[in-house]
């Protein structure tokens, strides 16, 4: 990307973001939810720093929180310590291979695509060096896909009931990426079912479950139908960034 792009991307973030931000808001209306409880995840995957820092500038400007997310670590770690003068909340929301961990847990606040008890495990394993619990989501296939990560939702509940009683980390809810498809009604129906699945995980009232009232779900796309099945995250990219 030239740097002449970037003055362009730059120069169009107030706008993009107060655009996301209104439909974040139209969106929370027509569900009858209040908007505080949806917050936007800037996914900066691929995106020059320069246009991140001004990103998460732009988004001061802004009323609400921000979270940044990226899905590689190699970005995560060249990204983040450029930007500790602004004090984003970074989330990891790719998969994380367990020989990546040690690089990442540095930066992110939460790591929303845990899909294993191994990962889980190696995770905990490293939290002691922190000074809080580290938030995680388990992230759910819900579209049965093969190309896309997560635990099957038939395996879902179990896990995050697992993972909530590992010392060290703290469940704070459900993550998926929606069906790839047209059909609206095939992408709400995956939304509706890691609702449930959220759900379900709550009424066990297993150990440490009771905080996993989070529904990562959602992306430029399709903002509007995640919050109106139950969004609290949604993980915005082209509509702030511009395309890739």
């Amino acid at each position: 990307m030239t740097d002449e792009q970037h003055d362009e991307r730059i120069a169009a973030l107030d706008g993009r973001l107060a655009e996301v931000r209104e439909r974040v808001r139209r969106a929370c209306a027509a569900a009858g939810r209040p908007e505080r409880d949806v917050t936007l995840l800037l996914a900066s995957k691929a995106q020059p720093l320069p246009v991140v820092r001004a990103a998460v500038e732009a988004a001061a400007r802004t009323p609400g929180p921000v979270l940044l997310g990226e899905n590689r670590v190699q970005e995560l770690v060249a990204k983040a310590p450029a930007l500790l003068d602004l004090g984003p909340a970074w989330h990891f929301i790719g998969p994380l291979q367990s020989n990546k961990v040690n690089a990442a847990l540095p930066w992110v606040s939460c790591v929303e695509s845990l899909a294993s008890l191994e990962l889980a495990h190696r995770l905990a394993a490293r939290v002691p060096d922190r000074s809080a619990p580290l938030d995680v989501m388990v992230q759910v296939n819900v579209s049965g896909e093969p190309t896309k990560s997560g635990v099957a939702p038939d395996d879902a509940v179990a896990l995050a009931r697992d993972v909530a009683a590992i010392d060290g980390l703290r469940l704070v809810g459900l993550m998926t990426v929606g069906a790839r498809s047209d059909d609206e009604a095939v992408v709400a129906s995956g939304y509706d079912r890691l609702r449930s699945l959220r759900d379900e995980v709550l009424a066990s009232g297993a150990p440490g479950t009771a905080s996993a009232v989070g529904l990562s779900m959602g992306m430029s796309g399709d903002l509007e139908l995640a919050i109106a099945h139950g969004a609290t995250v949604v993980r915005i990219g082209s509509a702030v960034f511009g395309g890739r």
